[in-house]
């Protein structure tokens, strides 16, 4: 019998209609497209919640204006959803630059933050989003930041440094995602130093997504940082709960955003430093993880209690073929595992 918890709420994220899309791949899906196909999945009664954005066009433009946004507010709570979590385009392409870079790229990259800082608390004031985080990470690659390590991770925190001073002047808090693909958060290990060294608890913290930081425990990109043994046999469930409690012990306590996710295990690229993973459907048959067994690493402290550090959840399903995300059937899958993770871990209020 499905469980009385209604915290934290059930997210859907945005931005697979942009990620991977484009001019050399399929055509983007539009915000209103997803809304819709987000709205009007439904297990037993229950639907998604929320959403969470992207402010990137043609979704959300990062210079929208205060007219903009208030449509915005009314068009998603139309729909009877809320606004959670943003995500601001720190990357060269979209306008910003690397944490680690010039004085020119950190400018362009304080000035993304700052515009998705405003957008948030913005959204906040219009009463559309109640809770969430901005994300950010370090736009520099793991190969470019193991030129250096010691002083790129120097450069990123200092970075990360004044984005705090942005994100607290906006009443906001920064989530830096945990992926494989960026330099000085390539690893568990080396996220926790980044972290340590911009040294702000309580305004940056961690996004965990599991799909992300099942790859962590692999070591890919960071082999010295690698919990599973190499040939690990994914049948074995008991080493892999170990190596996932190793990991999140030394990730929890900085983790303010979470992403359910599924992962097959498998990344793409060549190097030492160059890969990166993907997303799978909640029901993949390749699947590693049990989803919301696995989710419990990041919503319980050891004892077992809720550390209720925030208060949505969000599915991130990243590189999906656009003939998968427009099958209404992929969301109810999707909504479907949310709400597993909700009974097995969540609370009441």
């Amino acid at each position: 019998m499905p469980s009385a918890n209604n915290f934290p709420k059930l997210h859907n994220a945005m931005w697979p209609g942009l990620v991977g899309k484009g001019p050399d791949s399929e055509p983007p899906i539009d915000l209103d497209t997803m809304l819709r196909l987000t709205a009007e999945a439904s297990v037993n009664g229950q639907r998604f919640e929320g959403v969470d954005l992207f402010l990137f066009d043609p979704h959300v433009s990062i210079d929208s204006s205060d007219d903009d946004l208030a449509r915005l507010a009314d068009k998603i709570g139309g729909l009877g959803l809320a606004i959670g979590s943003v995500v601001a385009p720190v990357w060269p392409p979209t306008g910003g630059g690397s944490a680690m870079g010039s004085d020119e790229d950190r400018t362009n990259f304080l000035t993304q933050v700052r515009k998705a800082c405003r957008i948030a608390a913005k959204l906040r004031q219009l009463g559309a989003r109640p809770h969430g985080v901005v994300r950010i990470d370090s736009a520099s690659s793991p190969g470019d930041w193991a030129q250096d390590p010691a002083a790129n991770t120097t450069r990123i925190a200092a970075t990360f440094r004044q984005a705090c001073d942005i994100a607290s002047d906006h009443g906001e808090r920064l989530a830096a995602e945990g992926e494989i693909c960026w330099g000085g958060m390539h690893s568990w290990r080396e996220m926790v130093r980044t972290l340590e060294a911009t040294d702000r608890p309580g305004v940056i913290g961690f996004q965990a997504d599991m799909a992300h930081t099942l790859l962590y425990t692999m070591g890919y990109n960071a082999p010295q940082d690698r919990i599973l043994p190499d040939g690990f046999d994914w049948s074995d469930s008991g080493t892999l709960t170990s190596a996932l409690a190793t990991m999140t012990a030394a990730l929890r306590p900085w983790t303010i955003d979470f992403h359910v996710a599924q992962n097959d295990a498998t990344v793409k690229g060549s190097g030492s430093h160059d890969k990166t993973g993907r997303h799978c459907l909640p029901n993949d048959p390749n699947g590693k993880l049990s989803i919301a067994r696995d989710a419990g690493h990041w919503l319980k402290n050891p004892d077992g209690s809720n550390t209720k550090a925030f208060r949505h959840i969000c599915w991130d399903g990243c590189m999906f073929s656009n003939e998968t995300m427009m099958r209404q059937g992929t969301w109810n899958d999707v909504l479907a595992a949310m709400i597993a993770v909700r009974d097995a871990h969540g609370w009441a209020e």
